[in-house]
């Protein structure tokens, strides 16, 4: 199912000053909510919690959440980081069923860019939306949306409808919302006036 298990154990002390006994103690606290249950007050020890988090598979991917001898499959919706060193301050876990729709946000990656006659041009690729929120079944999250940029002119846009998603995944946003367009520099323009002018 997931690749990351967290070994949690449940805090008693809740709040601002629970939350600090638990970084004391070399932890990470955490709440653990959704599933139509109650919320609980949960930790991780910090190293645990950093190696799972710098796999870049701990947000917006299903995690195995490990209490005792009972597992259930979760999504980590939110993790805060110190302001000053980067360390794992907090986290909120989501209680999802394995097949179950969520919305999670997806990273848009873009490949081909020596293919794009815009861009070989001097044009340049204007990105409005770096990830999109998708709905999808929770173990097939995508790692990436990858779109090809072959063949793309100065003045197009790529659009979420034009993007290629797995069987069984949808867009929140609806299809004509613009992804990323191709724009053309002052640099471009002049080169292709001085072409117009020599023809």
């Amino acid at each position: 199912m997931a690749d990351i298990i967290l070994n949690v154990e449940v805090r008693e002390r809740t709040g601002t000053g629970g939350a600090r006994a638990t970084r004391r103690e070399g932890k990470v606290p955490g709440v653990l909510y959704g599933g139509g249950k109650d919320p609980v007050a949960i930790a991780v020890k910090a190293n645990e919690f950093r190696k799972a988090l710098h796999t870049g598979k701990l947000q917006g991917h299903l995690v195995t959440l490990k209490y005792g001898d009972e597992t259930q499959p979760v999504i980590a919706k939110v993790v805060d980081l110190h302001p000053v060193t980067d360390d794992p301050w907090h986290f909120d876990l989501y209680r999802v069923d394995a097949h179950q729709q969520i919305r999670v946000a997806v990273p848009v990656h873009f490949r081909n860019s020596e293919a794009s006659p815009g861009l070989k041009r001097g044009g340049t690729l204007n990105v409005t939306l770096h990830e999109i929120e998708l709905n999808c079944p929770a173990d097939h999250i995508p790692e990436e949306i990858l779109h090809d940029l072959t063949g793309l002119e100065i003045g197009e846009a790529i659009r979420i409808s034009s993007l290629t998603l797995p069987a069984g995944i949808t867009p929140v946003a609806s299809g004509d919302v613009v992804v990323a367009t191709v724009a053309g520099s002052a640099a471009g323009a002049s080169a292709a006036k001085a072409e117009g002018a020599e023809a």
